[in-house]
């Protein structure tokens, strides 16, 4: 019995000093990890619509964190245009028999309305106040007194052109990152595995980087913006990447692909690896500019949605690339 009870607590000591490490509860992130990839895979399987229709509610669940992120320090995006302007363009973009183009004009439109209601400020009722004041009081004191955003006038305020230049921004890191998701389904007729590629290495990428860094991290590779990523994490990111690569290429291409690009896998793997740790860094020093911890709170063990996305959006259009590039 005693035995058991030291095991128990040895366990638990073991699981605090993981969690303290990768800055997440793991048992949380794992369940929710496991839950996100059978609803992705049950909707690839199902249908590729499905699987659009997926990204555009996640697009709409990030935008509405984001508005509270930045209203938390008094900045203004219309996330209802920016609601309209994403579902439409991701839609529009899948859809029409002009993906690029469709996705291009839908961009340019959606900057002008977005930029037309962000100088307008028009709010309706009082639940972007309450989620304000929900993010605040789980915000570390520490995280707000880093911010750059903080001083002690109270209520800031912003010039009406600081809230058009957040929400552009907006328009450009999601609806338009997005699209590049929904463009690889398009061509080369290979949709599901170029949207396993798109997804499910950056998430793969951010469990090796996750794993190496806790079990082996010690050289820091930003401690200022992101005090727990590691160079041996970027490796391992990377491997992973490239490891999740190859799988998917054993599994969709024939041999006279493979002969003459067996390479492919392995530049993925890099660019992913790099690119998905850079975009965590891009999240990170945001999160630390605005003085928050997490982008939101929706999934459990990993924050919010823009927290579990910001890989996957950041590496998009370089994998979509790649893969339209080499005829994959």
């Amino acid at each position: 019995m005693e035995r058991n009870e030291q095991l128990h607590e040895e366990a638990e000591e073991t699981l605090d000093r993981i969690n303290n490490k990768t800055g997440r509860n793991m048992p949380q992130a794992i369940a929710t990890g496991a839950a996100l990839v059978i609803l992705i895979v049950a909707c690839l399987l199902l249908s590729v619509d499905l699987f659009v229709l997926l990204v555009v509610v996640f697009m709409i669940l990030a935008l509405w964190e984001l508005r509270v992120d930045f209203a938390t320090v008094g900045l203004h995006i219309p996330v209802f245009m920016l609601w309209l302007c994403a579902s439409f363009t991701l839609i529009a973009t899948y859809y029409s028999p002009y993906h690029l183009i469709t996705m291009s004009l839908s961009i340019i439109v959606s900057i002008i309305l977005v930029a037309i209601a962000a100088s307008a400020k028009i709010s309706v009722g009082n639940r972007l106040s309450l989620a304000v004041a929900g993010k605040l009081s789980n915000t570390d004191a520490s995280a707000r007194l880093e911010s750059s955003f903080n001083h002690e006038g109270g209520e800031q305020h912003h010039s009406r052109l600081s809230h058009v230049a957040v929400s552009v921004l907006t328009v450009l890191y999601i609806p338009l990152l997005a699209s590049c998701i929904i463009i690889s389904l398009t061509f080369n007729g290979h949709p599901i595995a170029h949207a396993i590629m798109l997804v499910f290495l950056p998430a793969l990428s951010d469990t090796g980087g996750l794993f190496a860094g806790a079990w082996l991290g010690k050289h820091k590779l930003s401690p200022r913006i992101s005090p727990k990523k590691s160079v041996e994490g970027l490796i391992g990111s990377m491997l992973f990447a490239m490891a999740g690569a190859f799988a998917v290429f054993a599994c969709t291409y024939d041999a006279s692909k493979w002969a003459t690009r067996w390479w492919v896998p392995i530049v993925a793997g890099i660019l992913i690896g790099a690119v998905g740790t850079f975009g965590d860094l891009c999240a990170s020093m945001l999160k630390r500019d605005i003085g928050i911890k997490d982008m939101g709170h929706l999934l459990k063990g990993h924050g919010g949605v823009m927290d579990r996305v910001d890989s996957i959006l950041m590496s998009a259009p370089f994998t979509c690339a790649l893969l339209w590039v080499t005829g994959l």
